[in-house]
This record gives C-alpha cells, structure tokens and sequence, in this order.
C-alpha cells in the first residue's frame, strides 16, 4: 500500500511538473516550488484538482507498464547473455525444430505454414532484440517493441494464410476483429466507411499475387502502435518508479 502511493504522488506530481517548476524530484537546495501569489495558489490548486481523475484513469496503465517492464528486462538479460546472434539462434532452433517435427507428423500444408511462420517470428525476434541492444529509450520505443509485438502476432496469421486448414482458427476471428475495430476507434469521422470503400479485408492484394495482404497489413497496423503504447507505458514506468539504471 505504501509504494501504490507513493506511486500515484510521484504520478500526480508528474502532472503538476507540466505547468510548475520543482513539483516532481525537486532541487535539494530550492526544494518543491510553492505559489506565492493568490493567482499562483488558484492556478496552482485548480491545475490539482484537474489532475486527480488522470492519475485515477492513468494508474491502471502503469501498472501495466510495470508490468511489461518487469519482462522486457527479463528479455533483455537473456538477449545481454546470448547476444543478439544468440538469441535469434534460439529462436531458430526452437521454431525450426517445430517445424521439422510438423514435418514428420502433419499433413505437407500445415508443415509450411508452421515454416512460413517460423521465419516471420525468427525475424521479426532478431530484429527486436536488435534494436533493445541498440540502446537508448526512443530506439527501444520506436523499434524495438513494435518488432517484439510482431514476432508474437504475426507468425499464426502467416501460418493460418498458408495453412486452409486452420485458416478458419485465425483469419475468421481476424475478420471479426477488423470489423469491431472499425465500428468503435475508427468510426470517428467516417474513417472506417472510407476505408471499407477502399479496401477489402479478405480479397486485398490478390490483385499483386499476394492472397492475404491484407491480414498481415492488419496485424502490422495492430502490432506497431501497440508496441508504442507498451513502449511509453515502460516509459512512464521508469519515470514514475525508476529503476537503479534508469
């Protein structure tokens, strides 16, 4: 209970640093700066009280970016142990020996479903940790969660296109997906009607040769800003509860 509230102080405080000076880790010299006037003291209580319910509604988010941050390091340590060829070579084993095993044991089409998605994941894997050793908190934001979203979403849609067998197991709920999201975050202004206009889910990229685009275009389209929201959540995480080397 101690460190919730601490927590939602330094949070709170964050917000108070956007206009006041000193709010959030103040000098040790000048100490938290203080209004001085009574337009200050207004401005200062009123900027508060309109705080409160953004810490309320932020608090739950990071305590998911806590979260995430408690197992990107733990993905960190194994990529600091390995290296980066290391790891993408654990990755190739463990996704290669799954394939070899469909190999053997299921039908040709699935086997090279698995094998397309083992490439994707293989990459996508390498790429992430790639960027994480790269250094440095935009990187990390910018790149490195978004591939590490990718390697875990994309792969069964890779899979599901080259599989007819198990497509009904990932395209079919991807569809349901795509129209719930055009029908609640994208109906503002009209965009999902004008995207429906311009594309079709099921048939988009046939036209190239590449039956299915249009999932893996989704799935990218999902991965990448949710990789950005899990980036800035660790962010702010750090921010809020810093760790030794943050």
């Amino acid at each position: 209970m101690e460190a919730l509230l601490l927590d939602v102080v330094r949070l709170h405080e964050t917000w108070m640093e956007v206009v006041f000076p000193r709010q959030l880790d103040p000098s040790a010299v000048l100490g938290k700066w203080k209004p001085e006037t009574g337009v200050q003291t207004v401005g200062y209580y009123l900027w508060a009280v309109l705080g409160a319910p953004l810490v309320a509604v932020t608090y739950p988010l990071l305590l998911v970016g806590f979260a995430t941050r408690y197992y990107a390091a733990k993905l960190d340590s194994a990529v600091a142990r390995f290296g980066v060829l290391g790891a993408v070579i654990v990755a190739t084993v463990v996704w290669g020996s799954l394939t070899l095993l469909a190999h053997f044991q299921l039908p040709t089409e699935v086997m090279l479903g698995i094998a397309g998605a083992s490439v994707v994941a293989v990459v996508s894997a390498g790429l992430a940790a790639g960027f994480s050793k790269v250094g440095g908190r935009f990187v990390s934001v910018l790149l490195a969660y978004p591939f590490a979203m990718t390697a875990i979403f994309l792969p069964p849609v890779v899979a599901g296109l080259l599989t007819p067998s198990i497509s009904n197991v990932v395209l079919d709920p991807s569809y349901e997906l795509a129209r719930w999201i055009l029908d609640t975050f994208l109906a503002v202004g009209g965009i999902n009607e004008t995207l429906r206009a311009a594309f079709d889910l099921e048939t988009f990229g046939e036209q190239w040769g590449a039956a299915g685009l249009g999932y893996v275009l989704m799935w990218v389209g999902i991965s990448v800003p949710l990789g950005w929201f899990l980036g800035l959540l660790v962010a702010l995480a750090n921010l809020i509860r810093p760790k030794p080397d943050a």
